[in-house]
């Protein structure tokens, strides 16, 4: 054990703890500075970063964590989300991609692919990848209104309306704004009257 790593990680720990990022963070690099190989210290320091907003920061250290730990596919949903901060959608798009391949029933990472690919104008792979999170998430109203949004925009409105009717089993609130959203008056029928 590196007594002098261990002291700055557990510093940054406790200053985390405490709420004092800023001097956390230093802690952490500190740590990881000794010890290039702490894949926590990575972590608690894209963490500090990301909660603050300086996502540029956070992708730098996700990406080190990643390096340490290629396989694991949180960091990469992790990585995507930061990434989809950004603005970058086609390098959120492979983040979520690597995700799903490590963790297929990662739902989360299969809804963030849906939004990248969205952002991207490749609607027919947002709508598989919202699928899979809807099938993962079978009462996840905003994965299906997503899932509709990519099919509407797609063209097929076979499927927006097969969207609508099952959204309207659990969530017809969200099926009314569907409806609206794609301007499709004509399923306005498939909404329940609401007492209120």
């Amino acid at each position: 054990m590196n007594f002098e790593h261990w002291r700055h990680y557990a510093r940054g720990w406790l200053l985390h703890f405490s709420g004092r990022d800023d001097a956390a963070f230093d802690a952490f690099v500190e740590a990881y500075r000794i010890l290039p190989t702490d894949r926590q210290a990575a972590l608690h320091l894209a963490a500090i970063a990301a909660q603050k907003k300086r996502y540029d920061i956070a992708e730098k250290w996700f990406a080190a964590a990643l390096r340490l730990a290629p396989e694991d596919a949180d960091s990469h949903f992790n990585l995507g989300f930061i990434r989809e901060q950004m603005g970058h959608a086609a390098d959120a798009a492979v983040s979520f991609g690597e995700a799903v391949r490590i963790k297929p029933a990662l739902d989360r990472a299969w809804y963030g692919l849906g939004l990248s690919c969205a952002r991207l104008g490749q609607h027919a792979d947002a709508a598989a990848a919202f699928t899979r999170a809807s099938d993962l998430q079978p009462m996840n109203g905003e994965a299906f209104y997503q899932l509709a949004m990519a099919w509407h925009h797609a063209g097929e409105r076979d499927k927006v309306t097969t969207v609508v009717k099952r959204l309207v089993g659990f969530d017809p609130k969200r099926a009314r704004q569907l409806i609206k959203d794609t301007e499709r008056a004509d399923l306005t029928h498939l909404i329940p009257e609401m007492p209120f």
